[in-house]
């Protein structure tokens, strides 16, 4: 019998931790890191130092563990998501019963929070299926939150709904209807220059949010766009990999 824990621990500051979380880390038996790779290796990194700051000297042990890829020329991007999740529940199985044969409370540190736009509670109910599993989810500050603090903005303007779509989403389908305010995540092309255009969108870009090396850029999309492709292209090729947000707005 296993207890899940999935804790938010906010966008990669430490100091984005809640004493939730802290106390919920400290309470594992086991912490299991994912590790994505060559060139990634600062996200797992960021992880054991979040470790090495709040956990107590005889607190959980940390196993890392290599984090199965999608298949990224998949054409059915939903069966291949299915697939790589269905791949990953394998994985955290066994390494949960290799590392607590006898079960436990196992501990995984989710990027932001577990509710949005993150696949961990999705594999969690794959396992529910297969092994007596309890999950617990311990809230944390999302990378929204984050991009709307760096830039002092609110998320919405007032009485108006916000939507917080993907990359895929608007490239595909253009400016969501009745809303002024989105929020767009998980955008690994650019998808903000289908808008370019418009002379009344405005933009507020962050990558790398909550970390040192966070990078912030706003104004009139049609003025700053290539500015952020340029940015977003010599960060990724600095770091090997980056995450970012942006909202846009009429």
């Amino acid at each position: 019998m296993f207890t899940l824990s999935l804790i938010g621990i906010g966008s990669g500051n430490p100091k984005h931790l809640t004493l939730q979380a802290i106390d919920a880390l400290n309470a594992c038996d086991v912490i299991l890191i994912p590790s994505k790779g060559a060139g990634k290796d600062d996200l797992a990194g960021l992880r054991h130092e979040i470790c090495a700051q709040v956990l107590r000297s005889d607190g959980p042990d940390i196993h890392e563990f290599t984090l199965p890829k999608r298949d990224a020329a998949n054409p059915d991007y939903h069966a291949g998501v299915h697939d790589w999740h269905d791949a990953i529940a394998q994985v955290w199985l066994a390494e949960m019963q290799r590392t607590l044969p006898q079960g436990g409370r196992v501990g995984f540190l989710v990027w932001g929070d577990p509710s949005l736009y993150d696949s961990t509670l999705r594999i969690a109910e794959r396992l529910q299926k297969v092994v007596t599993l309890t999950v617990d989810v311990v809230p944390g500050i999302t990378s929204l939150q984050v991009l709307t603090a760096g830039h002092a903005i609110p998320l919405n303007t007032i009485g108006n709904p916000v939507t917080i779509t993907t990359g895929r989403q608007l490239r595909d389908h253009g400016w969501p209807q009745d809303v002024d305010t989105i929020a767009v995540m998980l955008d690994g092309t650019c998808a903000f220059e289908v808008l370019r255009q418009h002379s009344d969108v405005h933009i507020w870009w962050t990558a790398y949010a909550g970390m040192p090396n966070e990078r912030r850029i706003a104004g009139p999309l049609d003025q700053v766009c290539d500015r952020i492709i340029a940015t977003r292209a010599e960060a990724r090729a600095a770091h090997g990999w980056i995450m970012d947000i942006y909202l846009l707005r009429r």
